[in-house]
């Protein structure tokens, strides 16, 4: 081997070795097959390292959103373009299609969904949670009674502050079916705990089948603690009223 072929050499091996340092597996990959092109497309030096750099921020920002999915725990993926608009009796599709600007998150505003079982309330709650997601904004995605049951058990062994920024640290949070199980005072308690601490400093997304004037009935026919519970959730919150039968009988209603 010529000396300017093990100068070469040594030169790809130091550089292989930086680039796996340094975690810019892109550059790692492409910068030898980009150099030919740049040779055949007489691209400048900046324009290389800028189609470089151009790579390993896509590449960056796609396994950030992935992370961002996978931490947010959604049941499965939904987005807003399947949703049946035709099937329900009533929804304001200008509405919900504006929600999904996401300005409610930049407000620290929340979104509640109320309607029958069937109509979508979760799709919506969640193709919401995954537009965040891929804007940059943490979520997490968790039903009411999983809440309860993960913080009750946290209060039984002295880590309730912990779990708590479990629900408190993500910059959305979705809480699906909320009013689907009665919820006793301990219960009630710690969900008003996560509504309470996120008022005007992160956004919930909620899910539920009871309007408003029956939610005493949800918690434990607690009218006071209920009435606290709702003067923080609507002070800055959308509410989405979706109404008609379930999509889920769609046959056998059409049958």
């Amino acid at each position: 081997m010529s000396t300017s072929n093990k100068s070469i050499t040594a030169t790809s091996n130091t550089l292989t070795e930086q680039l796996t340092y340094l975690k810019l597996p892109f550059i790692l990959q492409q910068y030898d097959p980009l150099a030919k092109q740049a040779v055949q497309n007489q691209w400048g030096h900046v324009d290389y390292l800028a189609k470089l750099i151009e790579g390993e921020t896509l590449e960056r920002q796609q396994r950030s959103i992935q992370r961002r999915i996978r931490q947010a725990r959604f049941p499965v993926i939904k987005t807003l373009d399947p949703f049946q608009w035709t099937w329900p009796n009533k929804i304001n599709q200008l509405q919900v299609q504006n929600l999904f600007r996401l300005k409610f998150i930049e407000d620290n505003g929340n979104v509640i969904f109320l309607g029958g079982v069937g109509l979508g309330k979760t799709h919506l709650a969640t193709a919401l949670g995954y537009a965040a997601c891929l804007k940059g904004h943490s979520v997490l995605f968790t039903t009411a009674v999983d809440v309860i049951n993960t913080l009750a058990a946290a209060q039984n062994t002295g880590q309730l502050k912990q779990t708590l920024n479990k629900y408190l640290r993500p910059t959305l949070i979705i809480l699906d079916e909320i009013g689907y199980l009665p919820i006793d005072k301990t219960g009630a308690d710690l969900l008003f705990q996560i509504i309470s601490q996120r008022y005007e400093r992160g956004s919930i997304v909620l899910t539920s089948n009871r309007v408003f004037k029956k939610w005493p009935e949800i918690f434990n026919n607690d009218a006071t603690l209920t009435s606290a519970l709702l003067d923080r959730l609507l002070h800055h919150a959308e509410t989405v009223i979706i109404e008609g039968k379930s999509y889920r009988m769609k046959d056998q209603i059409e049958s």
